[in-house]
């Protein structure tokens, strides 16, 4: 008995090992992989370059140093932008009404337009729309809408590891918002258009006290793959069926486990 049981525990568990392995190579070969082209290539814990210029939305020069002086939440977006923008900065707007967190005195957002050719008209047009639609009164400088030109587009995309690609007039490319620390450090990515305030809290909580949290796109990874062409998320039927062996599998061998020990227990007693 003890011998038939080994065996099949042992062939069960050989079995979650190959699923597990093939689920992992799709989630943790990042290493292996060729570089993202359309999406992020996290850099937690890294530090973006603060001395960079952009201008503000009046057209005048600003580093970046000035406007991440508490926890930011920064985002990267161009303002033409038909596809994901849009409801990316809507989720913002909404996060910010929601949060209980008060812009400009427990934390900042900072919005940077990637795209080279666009200008501050553009961004002052954005913020006026995007501060007028919210139901929250919040300062004007706690909420900057910035343009710039290419080289330091390329040099705070790289920092962050955003990847994009340009297609005809528009972009290709995924969203998220970045938890940034007042020394530039990199807390945390939350991706989706959508955010839970208390994700964003306890985000900008970890980039106050300077700590990085672990990113939810493993877990992303794992359920969804990136479909640069819908420039959405996409659910992977392949990856949550293989997570779903693995649970199956796990109960049957507590199953057995339990099983065992009440055959044990019986012999003890007869």
């Amino acid at each position: 008995m003890k011998t038939e049981f080994k065996r099949t525990v042992f062939l069960i568990y050989l079995s979650a090992c190959l699923v597990l392995a093939g689920t992992a190579k799709n989630v943790y070969a990042d290493d292996d992989a060729p570089k993202v082209k359309v999406g992020f290539e996290e850099k937690i814990g890294q530090t973006i370059p603060l001395d960079l210029t952009f201008n503000d939305e009046k057209g005048q020069p600003v580093r970046l140093r000035e406007l991440i002086s508490k926890p930011t939440i920064l985002t990267l977006v161009y303002y033409q932008c038909t596809g994901l923008c849009s409801p990316l900065m809507n989720g913002v707007s909404k996060l910010v009404d929601k949060l209980d967190l008060q812009p400009g005195k427990d934390y900042n957002i900072v919005t940077i337009s990637f795209n080279p050719s666009e200008n501050y008209l553009m961004a002052a047009d954005k913020k006026k729309n995007y501060l007028d639609y919210m139901k929250k009164v919040i300062p004007p400088s706690s909420w900057r809408f910035l343009t710039g030109d290419s080289i330091n587009i390329s040099r705070i995309t790289d920092a962050v590891g955003f990847r994009y690609e340009k297609r005809d007039k528009d972009y290709l490319h995924a969203t998220a918002l970045i938890a940034v620390s007042p020394q530039g450090k990199i807390a945390r990515y939350l991706y989706g258009t959508d955010f839970l305030p208390m994700d964003v809290k306890l985000a900008l909580n970890e980039a106050s006290e300077g700590k990085t949290g672990p990113s939810i796109s493993k877990l992303v990874s794992l359920c969804f793959s990136y479909d640069p062409e819908g420039r959405k998320y996409v659910l992977d039927i392949t990856r949550l069926a293989g997570g779903g062996i693995l649970l199956l599998l796990f109960v049957f061998i507590t199953f057995l486990v339990v099983k065992m020990k009440k055959s044990k227990g019986t012999e003890k007693n007869a």
